[in-house]
C-alpha cells in the first residue's frame, strides 16, 4: 500500500518518502539576488523532505517580483547557491529550484524598468517594493519577437541551477506568475500566436518548458501550475479545455513531474490527473486560505493517484514535518508575522510555544 513514507523513483533520483517541501516566498536573499548563510541552514533543517523545491528564484532581471528575493542569472547567484545545495546534500536530502518569472506583478521601484507582461493589462492589487506595497503598474506588451527570449529565460537559469547544485527545476507556471499572465483569458490580449485559443495560449508554457527540458534533461525538469486560481487577478475561462491541452502537450516531454494546485473543482482535478501520464505532485489545499495541508488530506489524494503531495506552511514551524506526520504528533502553528519580515526569528528559530506540543 502507498503511503507519505513508501520510497518513490523521480526520475535519476531515490525519494525516501513522498512529502515535498513546496515553494514559498521568505524574501531573505542579500542584496544582488544572492542566497545567504542562514538560507542554507533553512534548507538543511528540511532536508528530510523527499524533494525540497526552493523559494521562487528569479530567472532574468526582468523577472524579480519581489524584493530581497533571490536570483539564477549571475555567476555570483550561482556562486551564492552552491553552499545551499552542498548543505541539502550533506544532510541527505534532494532539492530542486524554483524558476519564478514575475511578469506583471512587480515594480519599476523594484526592476528599475517597467515589468513586462503579454499585455498591456495591470494586476489587481497592491505589489510589493522597496518602500511597501505600491499598486500594480501598467506592465509593457513584449512585442512578438522578445517573447521567445523570456521563455528562453527559463532554460538559461536551468542551467545556472545545475551548475549551483541543483538536482533539477521547477518553472513556476501557476499563482498569477508570467507563465499563468499567458494562460490567462484575460491578463492575455494579444492577437499574435500566444494569444486568443487555448493551442496559443498554452505556446508560451510549452515553449519555456521544452527549452528547458532540452537544456538540462526532461528529468530534471517540473512545472507548478494553478488550474483556474485568480492570483492577482488573473482568470481562465476554459480551465479543462486548456489545461488538458496543455498536459498533453507536455506529456512529450518526459519530465520529472507536473505539480497542481488544488485551485478548481477535484473532478476537474482528476481528470488532469488522467489525462497526466507522468508523475504528479499534489497540493491538496487552496495556497494562502484558511487551512493548511495535513496528513489526512496527503492521503486522500495518494488514494485519487498522486504520487508525491507538497506541503507549504506546515514546514515553516516544523522543519521536522516528516517525522512529525509519521508519528502522528502536533503541528506546531506557523506564525504569519515572520513570513516576509526577514531575519532569523521565525525562519530558523520559533517561539518557545511551537514545540510544546
Amino acid at each position: 500500500m502507498t503511503t507519505l513514507f513508501t520510497s518513490y523513483q523521480l526520475g535519476g533520483l531515490t525519494l525516501p518518502n513522498r512529502v515535498v517541501m513546496a515553494p514559498m516566498t521568505r524574501v531573505r536573499a542579500a542584496a544582488g539576488g544572492l542566497a545567504t548563510p542562514s538560507m542554507a541552514a533553512y534548507y538543511a533543517q528540511r532536508a528530510t523532505a523527499g524533494l525540497i523545491v526552493s523559494e521562487g528564484v528569479q530567472p532574468n532581471a526582468i523577472g524579480q517580483s519581489n524584493p530581497s528575493t533571490p536570483g539564477l542569472h549571475t555567476d555570483a547567484q550561482v556562486a551564492a547557491w552552491r553552499p545551499v545545495t552542498a548543505a541539502v546534500h550533506t544532510n541527505g536530502g534532494r532539492i530542486f529550484a524554483q524558476l519564478m518569472h514575475g511578469g506583471r506583478v512587480s515594480h519599476p521601484d523594484t526592476i528599475g524598468e517597467r515589468p513586462v507582461g503579454p499585455s498591456a493589462v495591470p494586476a489587481v492589487g497592491d505589489v510589493f517594493t522597496p518602500t511597501g506595497p505600491q499598486p500594480a503598474p501598467m506592465p509593457r506588451a513584449l512585442e512578438s519577437a522578445e517573447v521567445p527570449e523570456q521563455a528562453l529565460s527559463y532554460a538559461r537559469a536551468a542551467r545556472r541551477a545545475v551548475d549551483a547544485g541543483f538536482d533539477g527545476v521547477e518553472l513556476h507556471g501557476a499563482n498569477g506568475y508570467l507563465i499563468s499572465q499567458f494562460l490567462s483569458s484575460n491578463a492575455n490580449l494579444r492577437t499574435d500566436g500566444y494569444g486568443g485559443p487555448v493551442a496559443n495560449r498554452i505556446r508560451f508554457a510549452v515553449e519555456a518548458v521544452a527549452a528547458t527540458a532540452e537544456a538540462v534533461g526532461g528529468h530534471r525538469t517540473g512545472i507548478r501550475l494553478s488550474p483556474g486560481a485568480t492570483f492577482w487577478g488573473v482568470e481562465e475561462s476554459d480551465v479543462p479545455e486548456m489545461y488538458t491541452a496543455l498536459l498533453t502537450e507536455l506529456a512529450r516531454l518526459d519530465l520529472a513531474y507536473v505539480h497542481i494546485e488544488a485551485t478548481t473543482d477535484e473532478d476537474v482535478l482528476i481528470a488532469l490527473r488522467k489525462t497526466w501520464p507522468g508523475t504528479l505532485v499534489m497540493n491538496p489545499v487552496y495556497p494562502m486560505g484558511p487551512k493548511q495541508t495535513g496528513k489526512d488530506e496527503a492521503d486522500h489524494w495518494l488514494g485519487l493517484g498522486a504520487d508525491l503531495v507538497s506541503f507549504g506552511r506546515a514546514f515553516i514551524a516544523n522543519p521536522d514535518l516528516v517525522e512529525r506526520l509519521r508519528g502522528g504528533l502536533p503541528i506546531a502553528p506557523v506564525d504569519e508575522a515572520t513570513f516576509y519580515q526577514g531575519g532569523d526569528q521565525g525562519y530558523l528559530t520559533y517561539s518557545p510555544h511551537a514545540y510544546a506540543a
